[in-house]
């Protein structure tokens, strides 16, 4: 089985070049399964209803999250409703939504997890403990699993993959924007990469009009974030699975 993983989806120019060519990638890349982290893909903060189904009529089999998951409030009952779209597992309880899923690929029980990062992000719980609590509670209904964990803090990202190591079959973390360079198989048979990149334009910072972001670094006032200009790059990994156990990590 591969599976493609798409980071961070920046922008409705993003959603519409995915709708055009994510089918035709899909298909040269061989990809059994594609997951991509949603959360930016409506004006950068968040994601609308409309988005999301946009997503999952392209070639995304299933959408996680992160922080800006819950800025749009139209979208609270797909994520109730929807076994295709997901947000951080260790959020409040009050949040919409659920954070795991088990779907079906080419015979495959799959479990996506999604979590977030405890530094520097907003009332989550600790990962660690949600990421066992999935693990147990969906034992016996799934053949591989998938983890996303959206966070700044690189350690959180990197001990984590070592902490799930031989329990799922890919660990990435999204958020951050920028792609790392440490794709890997860990000693347990688990792929993983630090951060995936985004979709999104190449040409602002982290997919955001450069103008805007360098107006509020250099004065530290107030702006309204709008998407950069021009065409977007696409990041991710293509991972290869023998059974349980990840054989190829790829960065695309």
């Amino acid at each position: 089985m591969k599976i493609l993983f798409l980071g961070d989806i920046v922008g409705r120019t993003t959603v519409a070049y995915l709708q055009k060519n994510l089918w035709v990638l899909r298909e040269r890349l061989g990809a059994d399964l594609v997951l991509a982290n949603g959360e930016n893909a409506t004006d950068i903060l968040g994601l609308s209803r409309a988005d999301a189904e946009a997503l999952l009529s392209s070639g995304v089999d299933l959408l996680t999250g992160g922080n800006h998951t819950l800025h749009n409030f139209d979208l609270y009952p797909l994520l109730d409703d929807s076994p295709y779209l997901l947000r951080p597992a260790n959020l409040p309880a009050a949040a919409p939504g659920k954070g795991e899923s088990v779907i079906e690929v080419c015979g495959v029980r799959v479990l996506v997890m999604n979590l977030i990062g405890m530094q520097n992000m907003t009332h989550a719980g600790n990962l660690f403990e949600s990421a066992d609590r999935i693990l147990a509670r969906n034992a016996g209904a799934y053949d591989i699993a998938v983890c996303d964990l959206h966070a700044e803090a690189t350690a959180e990202k990197i001990a984590l993959g070592y902490y799930l190591d031989g329990r799922v079959q890919l660990v990435v973390g999204t958020h951050t924007h920028v792609q790392t360079a440490d794709e890997k198989i860990l000693p347990g048979g688990t792929a993983y990469i630090t951060d995936l990149g985004m979709c999104g334009p190449e040409n602002g910072v982290l997919g955001a009009d450069r103008e805007v972001i360098l107006r509020k670094l250099s004065t530290s006032m107030p702006v309204r974030f709008k998407v950069a200009d021009g065409l977007p790059v696409l990041h991710g990994v293509l991972v290869t699975l023998d059974g349980a156990r990840a054989t190829a990590i790829e960065r695309i």
